[in-house]
């Protein structure tokens, strides 16, 4: 197992830095920070933060590592999720990773190297060695949306599932049949559930199965603008477009407008599996499934609180519900 020793040496520092920089101290150099990190992460070294925690007296700290905190649903999750633990004697240390995988081990890094009671975390696809040298740690964690093959810790998330059904029915009741899905990374739990969710139920709801109409980008507009793009030039002409998130939802209209201009825009139906307080002011305005982001927040503290402190928490899929905003749409 390697030592403080083996890190000092391996970053190029002598060892009371290696020792400043794993147990959080601020009296370091960024340089010191980033390279005695690098090499713990190399090694599979895991600083004494965790464990001193978990041995001495709580700190009533809180890790929360939310994939983009751009995303209205993780700021809202991240809102949520802050006051419950608040309300529980707790502060809530949140970071950011910005959809990428290297970014969340850099983060974790940083949480391993701190004394925090356990983590609420949103990864960023499958298990990494810095994943796993945590769960090693026996820091307590909980997942929040997107589950990790392989990782048995908690989850709190959507039902994703019950989510897609909701807008095959929205589409069904439409009468749309050439519809696209523009789905996220299938190495997001969420991204592949959704995509398998659509592909299972699209011909019980009267929508084409035909593949050309299936695209997936990366939960970003910019992505999804190009899948949209992508099916457009397959020759597709869909009469409804469903996006996997938010974010995608908005490049797939915006790929729509520019490539075929407004008037032919204006005949293709949008509908989003995340709602976005702005869809209500589009012309026409966009009907989505509504994720209950902070409910989720909060089972998550909650279930994280109760591993803390010894129990066994089971995981939970917060419901969905669908906001129907098309024309004739009850009020």
């Amino acid at each position: 197992m390697a030592t403080i020793k083996d890190v000092a040496a391996r970053a190029g520092v002598a060892v009371g830095t290696a020792s400043r920089v794993l147990s959080g101290s601020p009296q370091t150099s960024p340089d010191s920070r980033r390279r005695v990190l690098a090499a713990a992460a190399d090694l599979g070294y895991i600083a004494n933060g965790p464990a001193r925690s978990l041995r001495r007296a709580r700190t009533d700290v809180l890790g929360l590592l939310v994939s983009d905190i751009r995303n209205p649903f993780f700021s809202e999750l991240a809102h949520a999720a802050e006051q419950e633990a608040r309300a529980h004697g707790y502060t809530v240390v949140l970071a950011n990773a910005n959809e990428d995988a290297a970014q969340a081990d850099a983060v974790l890094d940083v949480f391993a190297a701190q004394r925090i009671d356990g983590l609420l975390l949103s990864p960023q696809g499958p298990r990494t060695p810095r994943l796993d040298a945590l769960l090693a740690s026996n820091l307590p964690i909980v997942l929040l949306n997107r589950s990790i093959d392989g990782v048995d810790a908690p989850l709190y998330g959507t039902d994703n599932a019950g989510g897609v059904a909701q807008a095959l029915a929205w589409l069904q009741r439409r009468g749309h049949r050439d519809v696209a899905f523009i789905g996220g990374p299938e190495s997001f739990s969420t991204g592949a559930e959704r995509h398998d969710a659509y592909l299972a139920g699209r011909a019980a709801h009267g929508i084409s199965t035909d593949d050309l109409l299936v695209d997936a980008g990366d939960f970003l507009a910019d992505g999804a603008a190009e899948a949209m793009l992508r099916i457009l030039d397959r020759g597709a002409l869909p009469t409804a477009v469903f996006g996997a998130n938010g974010q995608t939802t908005l490049g797939a209209m915006r790929a729509v407008h520019e490539r075929l201009g407004a008037e032919a825009a204006s005949l293709i139906e949008f509908v989003s599996f995340d709602d976005v307080e702005w869809f209500a002011f589009m012309s026409p305005p966009v009907s989505a499934v509504r994720n209950d982001a902070p409910e989720i927040g909060r089972a998550g503290v909650r279930g994280l609180l109760e591993l803390i402190g010894g129990g066994t928490p089971g995981s939970q899929r917060i419901a969905t519900s669908f906001v129907d905003r098309s024309e004739g749409a009850a009020s």
